[in-house]
């Protein structure tokens, strides 16, 4: 499936997400799916981003928060739907919405959190979106670079 699609699901899911337990997991499906779509243009973008890819790849793995709870039963890790990116400015754009969005919506879980381990996992996940928004932001750069000097 395509990435500009598993985006959107994700966004639905994290809109439609009603529990703190449901924010975090969605938080879990946006960091994996950002660990997806950078080792997946790593292996096969265009070559001028694979270094920084590679950075989205690793900082996507790096929350473990998802580890407390369990993926949804329905539909499991969106992440492992990804087969291209047909568009990669495009996904990429999509996805830094993404994980604003992620980041938006565990402020509000971390501001009504009432038990520390939850507190600490909400600002783990936001800190590692933050990191792969961080790492996205590079490769946009790199590729409006890239279109600028094949123009």
């Amino acid at each position: 499936m395509d990435a500009v699609r598993i985006i959107a699901a994700s966004r639905r899911g994290l809109a439609q997400a009603s529990t703190v337990q449901d924010v975090v997991v969605e938080a879990w499906q946006a960091q994996a799916l950002a660990e997806a779509i950078g080792s997946h243009l790593a292996i096969v973008g265009p070559y001028e981003l694979r270094s920084r890819a590679r950075g989205l790849g690793d900082a996507g793995g790096r929350f473990s928060g998802g580890l407390l709870f369990q993926a949804p039963a329905v539909g499991g890790l969106r992440a492992a739907q990804l087969t291209e990116v047909r568009d990669v400015k495009i996904a990429l754009t999509g996805l830094a919405r993404l994980l604003q969005e992620v980041c938006e919506a565990l402020v509000g879980v971390v501001c009504s959190a009432d038990e520390e381990g939850m507190y600490w996992t909400c600002v783990e996940a936001m800190d590692t979106a933050d990191e792969s928004r961080d790492h996205v932001s590079g490769i946009l750069e790199k590729l409006e670079a890239r279109e600028r000097n094949l123009a």
